[in-house]
């Protein structure tokens, strides 16, 4: 059995005296989406923030292919293979949406893998081909989302951290991004740590789910398992 993409083990991240993450280990296979759930405030945001050297943790490893990574900075994570996308589809809202994809290239020093990855974005989201000489900032939210998706799916990733993909988008335009990152895993093997509110939809995409409860999981299980369970749906999930 192959290591995992990502292993964190016993990870814990305070603000202050303050605890998000108390303790939390978990793992991502290779190919593999799983998915962070739980109510705001769960420490899952923090997780991913940890794990990309966003925030030091106060305790805990974090494994990247069996290397530690633990505090690495943001921009030698990138080189390596691992992208966040933070909450609220942050991009360059003075650079047109082609510039905001050239900008996610910034590691990448063949022009050819540069042109595929562009094409490869262009067919997952025409949209963007449609508005790829626009000012970022005056996009809709859910082309912002796409933009900023498709930026970080030009560094050509190994892992994809992506938090709250689905916040403020109308449920069409959520279907479509959700099912851009199913293609992306079936098509591409792209593994996925996924933070999102969206439980349904999380869980049609995920293969496992860890689910938080004030700083710790408080279950894990396969998606199947997390969806079709009512005590799960009722007292962790808010279904």
């Amino acid at each position: 059995m192959s290591d995992p993409i990502l292993r964190i083990e016993g990870l814990e991240v305070a603000y202050g005296g303050v605890r998000a993450v108390g303790g939390i280990s978990l793992h991502v296979e290779p190919g593999e989406v799983v998915a962070l759930l739980g109510a705001n405030g769960a420490g899952k945001s923090s997780i991913l923030l940890a794990t990309v050297g966003a925030v030091r943790p106060k305790a805990g490893r974090i494994y990247f292919h069996g290397e530690e990574i633990t505090a690495t900075p943001p921009h030698r994570l990138v080189g390596r293979g691992i992208v966040m996308i933070p909450e609220g589809a942050r991009v360059f809202a003075r650079q047109t949406a082609e510039g905001n994809l050239r900008l996610g290239a910034y590691t990448v020093r063949d022009k050819a893998a540069y042109a595929r990855r562009l094409e490869r974005v262009y067919t997952l989201f025409p949209r963007l081909y449609e508005r790829r000489g626009q000012l970022a900032g005056t996009m809709s939210g859910g082309e912002r989302q796409m933009l900023a998706i498709g930026r970080a799916l030009i560094s050509g990733p190994r892992l994809l951290l992506i938090d709250e993909p689905s916040l403020g988008l109308a449920p069409v335009l959520v279907e479509e991004v959700f099912a851009a990152l199913a293609a992306l895993n079936r098509s591409e093997g792209l593994s996925v740590l996924l933070v999102e509110q969206n439980t349904a939809m999380a869980l049609d995409v995920a293969a496992r789910g860890y689910v938080l409860q004030s700083g710790v999981v408080a279950l894990q299980g396969s998606a199947e398992e997390l969806r079709t369970s009512d005590a799960v749906r009722r007292a962790y999930l808010g279904l």
